[in-house]
């Protein structure tokens, strides 16, 4: 037995040595609106119950720290607050995301019927507003797309603030002090609140101002200048002044919050901010106003994403287009015109329409209040309190407004929340945006509502109202069936993405192609891939991503090219160097691989997108780079890039395996310690890390400590019975512990479930040797010689085998097969000698010169 030992390891049997490999690959890039707001939820570690509560209010709606350059600079907390709590009810399961957002658009609904009521009465008109709202389909992007909560519930607090500065302006008019400021100061906190959901929350506080100038007090255009100059108007003028106080402080803290700097934008993301023709600026903002009016008018084509060449930019005053802007801009001055210009008509008896009688409103028999029945004094209305005889200034109102201050109101309703996304202020990170459109629709609503009551109060036969009627229903009919099929597009990723390629072909294909890929169908994401970069050819994120798709299937001097035009589009793509390192390492540049590494590890973190991707990138670049030179032996330059990887390393970063590694390197170094203290960090980051289970066995055998070794082999193979590694790991324990025949069936379970990996079978075989189970050996190494034809070590080692198994033929045959590929190896040539001697004294033919 030892005679055959000494043999067979001259032969240079390879004894099993692997060191876990892994090549931390970059995932399919989110590279739309739609797909990147999923990152408030999906990698968003604000969402994390380990995380600090209070980190929301640092971080951006993405969960990046809202004073770094690249943040988008969307500061939600309240919103990212409710997502946590969805997190920790239901972590990331969609239903109770969905349901929340359902239920908050239905209390929205429920408010916003309510105000209908206060400015149209409790006829059928606002119930009409409210199944408007209800049905609207430009409101589904914000109520099935989760994170459109952002939306609904900033639309929530903004009802609120409005109720409540209600509340103040009727009990200031009634002279309650106390009550009177308490509204007023639940108004502001609404407020707030709204602005900590989304940013356009803060125009509540203009749209209130409007109610009380224009609804509460039925103020005209030309009743303004002169509001300074009376005395009644003081309690109005302070309120109105303190809203805009309240403004004032919440955008400068806004601003100071986000670190004074406003955020960056891709250029693909509103083509139209970056274009240097102030004309195609000027013509293209002024057109996207009438754009989103257009679908709110007309709904019928809505995309998840309308950024990039979606809306072609208008570069000359022939543009068609212009005329819809210019029609917009009539009609927007022509409801103004109507709103702040009209004169009051007088009371009126006449033709059935109501008249005030005592400072009280009739009706005209049709459980309707008239348009013509408002008159507001510009004097003082002077009552006497019939107690005491003081006199007290109030003015006389009817139940409602008129129509022209519904109109008036209408419109602020409609324009304030919208300004922000005109680009008027600054430019905004988006071209047009469905969900944007959630607060100012109740504008629009109530001015379909208002026109409406207005035509059925003009018409007055039955079969003209009827058709008012009618022609009601059915815009909330076809609004209706519109949203259900709006619904069904959002009711999967690939029907939301085919839904959108008439509109942005580009973005479309693009996310197409990774749902495609997600789903296992390589060839047709493929084609989607290439559809997209057909429309836009520039596009990093989708060269990267193609890039990926061929290198997964195995085609690596194509992805490396598509690599490097991703690179070229965009050289902070810190992924795409990544990939690449990993690629030429594979295929022996490792110069190349090493260059590319080090590139990227040197770009810098500023104004990108998503920064926390960016560093879980460089990170792996560093852990590759690191492991390319454990791998060549030097492991003290090894360690200092790992220990830069760990500086360098986000909280998201799963940290398990460079820990591991930088085990390896100190066990190289013979620093059992140090190893031992990081096997056992990598183990306490994911205590089922199997490759940190099995060095740290490794290491405990090496120390005398046998029994706890065991235990860290035999529970690497039970979190992974089917990782043929960990029977070879344990095989090799068995081993050099003499424990031939357990060995031997460790490397047999090793090689079946890994039959593929040439360093398992290669190993197996030597195990079934040592343990003279010779047959069985000879099998293993065949089955590794047909996995490498041309590694000359495989065809010694079968050489041998079929030496000590009395095959001798076959053994030279092999012998020389190796010697060809390898003709100095000094073992393999002894070894031959050896064979030829025994063949001479059989008398067999040899090859023998």
């Amino acid at each position: 037995m030892g005679k055959k030992s000494t043999l067979y390891n001259r032969y240079g049997l390879k004894r099993f040595h692997a060191y876990p490999s892994f090549l931390v690959q970059g995932h399919t890039l989110d590279f739309t609106a739609a797909q990147a707001r999923g990152r408030a939820i999906k990698t968003n570690q604000d969402l994390l119950p380990e995380t600090p509560w209070i980190n929301v209010f640092y971080d951006d709606f993405w969960g990046t720290l809202l004073t770094h350059s690249g943040s988008h600079k969307s500061y939600r907390p309240l919103c990212t607050l409710s997502f946590r709590i969805n997190y920790a009810l239901s972590g990331l399961e969609p239903w109770g995301y969905h349901l929340a957002n359902v239920a908050l658009h239905c209390t929205v609904t429920a408010l916003f019927t309510r105000l209908a009521r206060l400015l149209l009465g409790t006829g059928c008109w606002r119930l009409l507003a409210g199944l408007l709202f209800a049905s609207h389909p430009v409101h589904t992007e914000a109520v099935a797309g989760i994170v459109g909560r952002a939306d609904v519930g900033a639309a929530l607090f903004f009802l609120l603030a409005l109720f409540c500065y209600v509340g103040h302006c009727d009990q200031r008019m009634e002279g309650a002090q106390r009550q009177c400021w308490v509204w007023f100061a639940g108004s502001l906190v609404c407020s707030a609140c709204s602005v900590l959901w989304k940013e356009q929350g803060i125009t509540v506080l203009a749209v209130a101002a409007v109610y009380d100038v224009f609804v509460f007090n039925r103020m005209k255009l030309k009743q303004l200048p002169g509001i300074f100059y009376k005395k009644k108007n003081m309690r109005l003028l302070l309120s109105v002044f303190l809203l805009g106080s309240w403004g004032i402080f919440l955008l400068g803290f806004r601003l100071y919050w986000m670190g004074n700097k406003p955020p960056n934008f891709s250029n693909s993301d509103n083509p139209a901010a970056d274009c240097p023709c102030f004309l195609t600026r000027i013509l293209t903002f002024l057109y996207l106003p009438a754009m989103n009016m257009w679908l709110l008018f007309c709904p019928d084509r809505l995309s998840f994403d309308w950024s990039m060449d979606a809306l072609p930019l208008l570069r000359s005053i022939t543009d068609w287009r212009n005329l819809h802007t210019i029609v917009f801009y009539t009609t927007l001055l022509a409801l103004a015109w109507f709103g702040l210009l009209t004169r009051t008509f007088k009371e009126k008896e006449t033709n059935g329409k109501a008249h005030i009688a005592n400072g009280k409103s009739s009706t005209n028999g049709h459980g309707y209040h008239s348009d013509y029945e408002y008159s507001i004094p510009d004097s003082d209305s002077v009552q006497t309190n019939g107690t005491n005889g003081t006199k007290k200034h109030c003015i006389p109102r009817t139940s409602l407004p008129t129509t022209e201050n519904v109109v008036v109101f209408s419109l602020g309703l409609l324009a304030i929340p919208f300004l922000p996304a005109t680009n008027l202020f600054f430019y905004v990170g988006f071209v047009v945006a469905e969900r944007v459109l959630y607060i100012p629709s109740m504008g629009f609503c109530l001015l379909v509502a208002v026109g409406m009551r207005a035509l059925w109060i003009k018409l007055r036969t039955n079969s003209s109202r009827t058709l008012v009627f009618v022609c009601s229903a059915s815009v909330v009919l076809l609004f209706g069936v519109k949203t259900f099929l709006r619904n069904q597009d959002w009711h999967n990723e690939e029907m939301l993405y085919k839904s959108g390629i008439t509109v942005n072909p580009a973005k479309a294909w693009g996310n197409l192609g990774n749902v495609l890929k997600n789903q296992g169908k390589m060839a047709e994401a493929e084609r989607a891939y290439r559809n997209a970069l057909y429309y836009r050819r520039n596009m990093a994120d989708m060269l990267y991503n193609l890039g990926l798709l061929l290198q997964e299937s195995n085609k690596f001097p194509e992805a490396l090219h598509y690599y490097k035009l991703a690179i070229g589009s965009r050289p902070t793509l810190a992924s795409a160097y990544l990939n690449t390192g990993i690629i030429l390492m594979n295929q022996g540049r490792l110069d190349e691989a090493k260059q590319t590494f080090l590139t990227c590890a040197d770009i810098p973190d500023e104004n990108l997108k998503d920064p926390h991707a960016h560093k879980s990138s460089v990170t792996s670049c560093l852990y590759n780079l690191g492991k390319l030179l454990h791998e060549q032996g030097h492991q003290e330059e090894a360690l200092s890039v790992y220990k830069e990887a760990i500086q360098k390393m986000p909280r998201q970063f799963a940290p398990q395996s460079l820990y591991n590694m930088m085990g390896e390197a100190y066990m190289r170094m013979n620093k059992l310690a140090d190893a031992a203290y990081w096997y056992r960090e990598s183990l306490r980051a994911k205590p089922d890390h199997i490759p940190a289970h099995l060095t740290y066995g490794k290491l405990l055998a090496m120390t005398g400590q046998k029994a706890e070794a065991e235990k860290y082999f035999i529970k690497a193979i039970q979190l992974d019975p089917n990782k043929g590694n960990c029977y070879m790991h344990y095989g090799q324990f068995l081993l050099e512990e003499s424990r031939l025949l357990e060995a031997a069936e460790m490397a047999q379970k090793a090689a079946q479930l890994d039959s593929e990996e040439f360093d398992v079978v290669f190993s197996a075989a030597h195990m079934l040797r040592q343990a003279s189970l010779n047959d069985a050996a000879e099998k293993y190494y065949k089955q590794a010689a047909s996995l490498r034809p041309d590694y000359p070590a495989a065809l010694m080692n079968l050489g041998a085998i079929l030496h000590l198994n009395g095959k001798l033929q076959e053994a030279e045959a092999n012998y020389l097969r190796a010697l060809q590929l390898k003709p100095d190896d000094i073992i393999t040539q002894s070894n031959l000698r050896k064979l030829w001697n025994i063949m001479e004294k059989q008398g067999l033919r040899t090859m023998a010169p």
